[in-house]
């Protein structure tokens, strides 16, 4: 071997087990808070924690690549879920584990779930009851506010006769067309009621929420589908002004039923907010620059309304026995005891959802096989106007042969876990733009090419995806520049993750 090939092949082997040490800091690097997996109490008093960091007692062969490993090619079969009524209804669930083995003892796995909603064979569009809630406060002033308005009349002029409409608009005070139905007559007065609408005070997103809420409510076991589409261009600075007050104003409106849609305009709305409420709302979000584009979008968020085949849709994970820990990657959950719930966004006839979840496990070396994960999805099936739920469970083999292991790993939920792994890099590096850190962001970038890299021809998209946000990062000449291109990159972040709910 000449000197060329030996420095390459060194490199290589370097980088490989650079990307291995680095995919399993990642995590502290991304949270304020380590996570942590013992505690021990020092004879001098002090507390000593010790980070979740890989040790060659724990098995990751199902989460990072490993120094030196061959390539994974196999694909298990995916395990499909059985509706709990014995029926089929518009949701398909399907999901597997990373691996068909798990190594006995402390290990790491992760599990892929795909929600598809299939097409009706008859597509009907259904009645809806909306409130549309439009931020007018003073920096809403000018083209904003004209473009919101105009769109909003469009959305006016596409509902059917029978629709219910309320119009709520907030400053610092909260105004309140209440719902009526669409006629000829109505819809006349609504658009001219729009049309009168000016700019005025702080925001008071909180009220607008809940007079929305208000209004749609009386109305909504009379519809299959209620919801809340709010517009707003800036932080609420009247009312709740917290992300996780408003969080739960719109986790109490979805538990009543009530899908919120939000939606934000312009460079200083609080995207991680809107984000946030869209999805414990079980709606959509859009992060729009040119307020233009926004009877567009409302054209879009009616139709998708309209066409709703399951509402109110939520995964709920069961850890069994030797199963301590599940991350979501990318989405909200809570968790209560061994049960994690995690809302979803409702689903029209032909769109999908991925979740991917992250385990903690302690494999029995005295099984031959284990229960890693109970999974269940409830709804409501909207044409039938009845609650249903599909369940599944996952399982793998017990072996203390790490090669079995790896012999057995899937190939597919292996890109699924690298292209999440490599999402949270880029949502962290969005947020140091928005920051201003620019060699924050860029590390985190760095971070990120390095897992994509590591299934460069399966991920070859988000690397290309990546190239862009790079340079166009490093061509911005302004804040504004930087911001938008922090949006642009939290876009391809909630497509990375499976998500098909955003604007």
């Amino acid at each position: 071997m000449n000197r060329t090939k030996l420095l390459l092949t060194l490199a290589g082997l370097l980088f490989v087990g650079a990307l291995a040490l680095d995919a399993r800091s990642f995590f502290a690097k991304t949270s304020s808070h380590p996570p942590v997996v013992a505690e021990e109490r020092l004879p001098n008093g002090h507390l000593r924690r010790t980070p979740a960091v890989a040790t060659s007692t724990v098995d990751q062969t199902h989460t990072v690549i490993q120094p030196g490993e061959a390539p994974i090619n196999g694909v298990l079969p995916v395990v499909l879920g059985q509706p709990a009524s014995g029926k089929a209804g518009p949701v398909q669930l399907t999901g597997k584990l990373s691996g068909a083995y798990v190594k006995t003892g402390p290990g790491e796995a992760f599990a892929v779930f795909e929600l598809s909603a299939r097409m009706p064979e008859k597509v009907q569009r259904v009645p809806v009851n909306l409130a549309l809630v439009v931020d007018r406060s003073g920096s809403m002033d000018g083209s904003k506010l004209t473009d919101a308005k105009r769109a909003a009349q469009e959305l006016v002029r596409q509902l059917r006769d029978g629709d219910r409409l309320a119009l709520v608009h907030f400053g610092s005070d909260v105004k309140v067309v209440p719902s009526v139905e669409i006629t000829h007559s109505t819809r006349r007065e609504l658009l001219s009621t729009i049309d009168a609408i000016q700019v005025n005070g702080g925001t008071h997103m909180s009220g607008g929420l809940a007079a929305g809420s208000d209004a749609v409510l009386p109305y909504a076991k009379q519809y299959r589908v209620t919801r809340v589409i709010l517009l707003s261009d800036g932080e609420p600075t009247e009312g709740m002004t917290t992300n996780d007050g408003l969080f739960s104003t719109v986790g109490r409106m979805r538990e009543g039923g009530i899908t919120v849609s939000a939606l934000g305009v312009g460079s200083g709305f609080n995207d991680t907010l809107m984000r946030g409420m869209a999805e414990r709302g079980g709606g959509f979000s859009g992060f729009v620059s040119d307020s233009s584009e926004l009877a567009a979008i409302f054209t879009r968020e009616l139709e998708q309304a309209a066409s709703t085949v399951a509402r109110n849709v939520s995964m709920t994970l069961t850890l069994p026995p030797g199963v301590s820990g599940v991350e979501v990657m990318g989405l909200p959950s809570t968790r209560d005891g061994n049960v994690v719930r995690i809302p979803l966004y409702d689903l029209t006839g032909g769109q999908s959802a991925r979740v991917v979840v992250k385990l903690t496990l302690d494999a029995p070396s005295n099984a031959a096989d284990m229960n890693v994960l109970d999974t269940a999805v409830s709804y409501v099936d909207v044409a039938a106007d009845l609650p249903s739920q599909v369940n599944l469970a996952l399982g793998a083999k017990v072996t203390n042969d790490v090669q079995v292991v790896h012999a057995n790993l899937d190939r597919d939920v292996r890109v699924h876990a690298i292209r999440a792994l490599g999402t949270q890099q880029l949502q962290a590096a969005a947020e140091q733009m928005k920051s201003g850190n620019r060699e924050s962001a860029l590390g985190f970038l760095t971070n990120a090419r390095k897992l994509f890299g590591s299934s460069a021809s399966a991920l070859a998209g988000e690397l290309a995806d990546l190239d862009k946000t790079q340079a166009a990062y490093g061509n911005a000449q302004s804040d504004s520049e930087v911001r938008e291109e922090a949006l642009n990159l939290k876009k391809k972040t909630m497509k990375n993750f499976g998500q098909n709910n955003s604007y």
